[in-house]
């Protein structure tokens, strides 16, 4: 039996930014990043509203097919509730189409939204394991929701039996002398369309390094910071993209010659960098500058916070 939520309460959560890879580690590590977007969700008597401040501001849709709303509806589903009207406002400050998850964090968002409001109501709201789950359903991989669910680095994992596929994932404890740089462009990009650049079938000898490269990617995260410039390396999907986004392409080889353990973030354009100094080298500040990266330090991202009710502090 579905319960109806009654009008008038209020749900917001907070949720990080993310980048999946990290080099080798493909659709299985990710590491959440200290940039958030925050969504306050109202139950009423009927209808749906969507407003959207800040990033995709003008550009989303407001309606039934927005990523938060589907997520919010998949969610209400799960628990076994849902809502006779709805108001949605999100308030984005992750990029879009930059390879931030963004579209992890609108889905990771939303359901534990609703988290928010069921516990209002004495149901239990979704753990961990249940969001992941949930979230990694929309796309097909948890890299990116599993960090937005938990925070920090993670490693995720596919069990699949027939058409089921089961979403796991489990933390790292990132070494504490590692520092997170980000490289935002203006370009955009989007998963869908680089991943077809990727070749169904891989060489032994590719897919041998990067097997060796994404263990040595956990030893380096977690004890061996020294090692990240070859645990970054990869075969399987930053050669191939490169095309595709040729300045974040060439500013990711700047930096990894400058011994700066840089990385596309998740798809791209946006690179990744996590380096044991204090800052990036002046040289590769300057090339991101001249070419419109928005370079900014960063800190693991927390795992996602909800609240009952229309305020949740930092």
């Amino acid at each position: 039996m579905t319960h109806v939520l009654p009008a008038g309460l209020t749900a917001t959560s907070v949720v990080s930014a993310s980048s999946a890879n990290l080099g080798p580690g493909f659709d299985s590590v990710g590491l959440a990043l200290s940039l958030y977007d925050e969504i306050i969700l109202e139950t009423t008597d009927s209808g749906l509203e969507v407003v959207v401040e800040g990033e995709g501001s003008g550009q989303v849709p407001l309606g039934p097919e927005h990523l938060v709303v589907r997520a919010i509806q998949h969610g209400l589903r799960a628990v076994g509730v849902s809502a006779a009207g709805l108001v949605v406002r999100c308030r984005n400050d992750i990029p879009h189409s930059r390879g931030l998850g963004s579209s992890a964090a609108a889905v990771v968002g939303g359901l534990a939204a609703v988290n928010g409001l069921v516990t209002q109501c004495d149901w239990s709201p979704m753990g961990d394991a249940q969001l992941i789950q949930l979230s990694s359903e929309f796309e097909g991989h948890p890299d990116n929701a599993a960090a937005a669910v938990l925070g920090g680095a993670v490693v995720s994992w596919i069990d699949r039996s027939g058409d089921l596929s089961d979403y796991s994932a489990v933390p790292l404890h990132l070494h504490p002398d590692i520092r997170l740089f980000s490289a935002i462009p203006e370009e955009r990009s989007s998963t869908a369309e680089t991943r077809v650049l990727l070749p169904a079938q891989v060489s032994h000898h590719d897919a041998r390094f990067n097997i060796s490269r994404v263990a040595l990617l956990v030893v380096a995260l977690t004890q061996r910071p020294d090692l990240l410039m070859p645990a970054t390396e990869d075969m399987l999907h930053q050669p191939q993209r490169a095309r595709a986004m040729p300045t974040s392409a060439e500013y990711l080889q700047l930096l990894r010659r400058h011994n700066v353990a840089a990385t596309l973030s998740g798809a791209g354009p946006a690179l990744i960098a996590l380096t044991t100094q204090p800052e990036l080298p002046a040289e590769a500040v300057e090339y991101g500058a001249a070419n419109g990266f928005t370079i900014s330090a960063m800190t693991t991202g927390n795992g996602v916070r909800w609240n009952p009710g229309s305020a949740l502090t930092e």
